[in-house]
Order: structure tokens, then C-alpha cells, then sequence
């Protein structure tokens, strides 16, 4: 084999080994896990909460409605987020915002999570100054979707984040 053949394939060998080292070294940056400092809200709820509105819809759950209106807001600035039981191992739930009054409902229950999680597992994450909220087991029971679901609450309703 000719020193120019030789120099060739190190030339070669070393731009795929290149290529490969800044492809694999920047996966992470494009598969980051959202976090709630990446969807944050400066606005805050400082008056007292708007009346609630309680639609045909809601009206199964008015009660537990009515007095979670009347917390102060914890997520997304100036909503106030609501869960109940919907049976074992089941949450359901919905968003009131504290400035109009209206009722947005979760878009499915979460469930299935197991019983082999700690004491300080929480299956719906969120904070007072983030809209991102975090789902943890199975939407509407699905077997096959026990996973972390991230979502913004964003122009009162809810888009996942893939």
C-alpha cells in the first residue's frame, strides 16, 4: 500500500471518528428533559380570586371546585391547580384560573404508577412560577403509557412537549 493510500484512510478514519464524537457529544442538548425553569412566569395573583364559574361539565365536581377557588394560586402565576381521587392509584384534577374564575380541566386522569415509589413521589409536578406540569404513570389508564408526560399549560389549555 502506497504512504498517499495510507494518509487517506487517516485522513478518513479520523473525520468519521470526528463526526461522530460532535454528533454524539451533542445529542443530550437536543433530548433535554424540560424543566421548570425553561417555561417560567413572572406574573402573580396579588387580588383576591375572581368568583368561580362552573360549567355543565364541571358541575359533578363543583364542590371540590369551590373550595380549591378559594387557595391561593400555585402554578403558572395565577391558576390555581386542583386534584381528586378518581380510584386507586388515579388522580384527576383540574386548572381554575384565579383572575377570571374559569375551569379548565386536566386533558385525561393519571394513574397506574406503582407501588414501589417513595413516600416523596408526587404523580403531577408543578410550581407557582412555571407553566410546564408534570404527568407521572399511565393517561387515562393506557398500560403501555406509564412514563413522565411533560406539558405547558399555555393559552388556558395543555400542550405536550415531545
Amino acid at each position: 500500500m502506497k504512504l498517499q493510500d495510507k494518509r487517506a484512510i487517516v485522513v478518513i478514519a479520523f473525520t468519521v471518528f470526528v463526526g461522530l464524537f460532535l454528533f454524539y457529544t451533542n445529542l443530550p442538548a437536543n433530548n433535554q428533559t424540560p424543566q421548570f425553569g425553561d417555561y417560567k412566569v413572572v406574573e402573580k395573583q396579588h387580588q383576591k380570586n375572581a368568583p368561580i364559574i362552573v360549567s355543565k361539565k364541571d358541575r359533578s365536581f363543583r364542590t371540590r371546585l369551590k373550595k380549591a377557588a378559594k387557595q391561593k394560586p400555585n402554578f403558572a402565576g395565577h391558576y390555581i391547580l386542583t386534584v381528586w381521587g378518581c380510584g386507586m392509584e388515579c388522580l384527576m384534577g383540574a386548572v381554575i384560573d384565579a383572575k377570571s374564575g374559569k375551569v379548565y380541566q386536566l386533558p385525561f386522569t393519571i394513574c397506574c404508577w406503582g407501588d414501589d415509589v417513595g413516600d416523596d413521589f408526587k404523580p403531577i409536578e408543578f410550581r407557582l412560577d412555571s407553566k410546564l406540569i408534570i404527568f407521572t404513570g399511565a393517561r387515562d389508564e393506557m398500560e403501555d403509557d406509564v412514563k413522565k408526560h411533560y406539558y405547558v399549560f399555555d393559552k388556558n389549555s395543555f400542550k405536550e412537549i415531545q
